[in-house]
């Protein structure tokens, strides 16, 4: 049995070479994970908590069996997204006829962070709600959702975004400055104050 000091001051690279060698350690990984991916799975789906988890522990299945395929030169954290990204479009397939993104959880401050990287003339000093942020991001086109998702609230960079969405960088970038631009035209055409 693994104790969580041996994972502490490793990087999830090296926790995925030490997994090959004593699968324990992927228990590791899994810690590190489990917050960020349920809340991910949450924000691009229509999951509630019990369908996250179940989404999450396939997931986690899947990420293990498929470890010796990893390639150590790359992020683990592109790649477990990736499969995430994979496994709530498949689930959703499965019962819809396309995959697109239905629901959209985001905290009061994620319109305020967008608005100070786009410029986009708001007053940054209030404070948003949930529901009116989640009824704004709802009319986005589902494209454009999920990069913000990515980007804005789970923090990841172009390039990570790239190998998630299995996306050229190019179109990355044009997926965020449309999908801010979008949503500066929906807040202005509807006059939304925050």
């Amino acid at each position: 049995m693994i104790k969580k000091d041996e994972c502490l001051n490793k990087t999830d690279e090296e926790l995925v070479a030490l997994t090959i060698e004593n699968q324990d350690f992927f228990a590791c990984l899994v810690d590190r994970y489990t917050d960020k991916l349920t809340r991910y799975i949450m924000r691009i789906s229509a999951s509630n908590r019990e369908d996250a988890e179940d989404l999450l522990q396939e997931i986690f299945v899947k990420a293990y069996r498929n470890l010796n395929d990893f390639d150590l030169d790359l992020k683990f954290s592109s790649w477990i997204y990736r499969i995430a990204h994979n496994q709530v479009i498949s689930s959703w397939r499965k019962t819809k006829s396309r995959p697109q993104v239905v629901k959209f959880e985001a905290d009061g401050d994620f319109l305020k962070f967008i608005a100070a990287d786009e410029d986009l003339a708001l007053d940054t000093e209030r404070k948003f709600r949930a529901e009116e942020v989640r009824a704004v991001l709802e009319k986005l086109d589902d494209k454009y959702e999920e990069v913000l998702v990515l980007k804005f609230l789970e923090g990841k960079d172009y390039k990570e975004i790239s190998d998630i969405l299995q996306k050229p960088l190019g179109t990355v970038a044009t997926l965020i400055n449309r999908a801010k631009k979008q949503l500066k035209t929906i807040i202005e055409e509807e006059n939304i104050n925050f």
